[in-house]
């Protein structure tokens, strides 16, 4: 695997390192000692799947806080998705500056996100599928979220959203 970590600080995008031959390729895309390498969080305690039937879906921005925090690692196994994290670790020099990727079926990229940030992501294509890989079990008493479209945030979504949720839709505005 090929770690390049984004300009926020723990956050890295994650591309297979392939061995190709007329089969066509094999790659690791998860490895422990790998993540521990590069100062990642291995655990993984939850996978979830996300289908989305409609171009243009949103959905987020997710996070969940401490003593249940999450990493995830993203990837989209079908389709294409624009990935964002915002970083709301307040001690951070990145606080609140957010960073976007876009992960597809055929680019085979994986967005790992530290605790300690927002994650979203709009659909590029009709059934897109995303899978996480989770370090902390769901807790909805832990769940928070931010408006997508929040002007503390400044996203700049590729298209227009098309199906949301009222849950993401209504958040409040941002407050320190």
């Amino acid at each position: 695997m090929l770690f390049r970590e984004t300009k926020l600080p723990g956050a890295f995008v994650i591309e297979l390192q392939k061995h190709e031959d007329e089969r066509g390729f094999f790659a690791r895309s998860w490895c422990r000692k790998e993540f521990e390498a590069n100062g990642l969080n291995p655990r993984t305690v939850q996978c979830n799947v996300s289908f989305n039937k409609v171009k243009g879906t949103l959905r987020g921005m997710h996070y969940q806080v401490a003593p249940c925090a999450e990493a995830k690692l993203v990837r989209c196994t079908r389709g294409a998705i624009y990935d964002v994290i915002i970083d709301l670790r307040r001690e951070s020099a990145t606080y609140k500056q957010h960073v976007g990727e876009v992960l597809t079926s055929n680019n085979y990229t994986a967005l790992f996100i530290p605790e300690g940030f927002a994650h979203g992501f709009q659909t590029l294509e009709d059934n897109s599928e995303v899978f996480y890989q989770m370090s902390a079990f769901y807790s909805p008493e832990h769940q928070r979220g931010l408006r997508y479209n929040d002007p503390a945030f400044g996203v700049n979504w590729p298209i227009d959203a098309t199906v949301i949720s009222d849950r993401d839709r209504n958040y409040e505005d941002f407050r320190e």
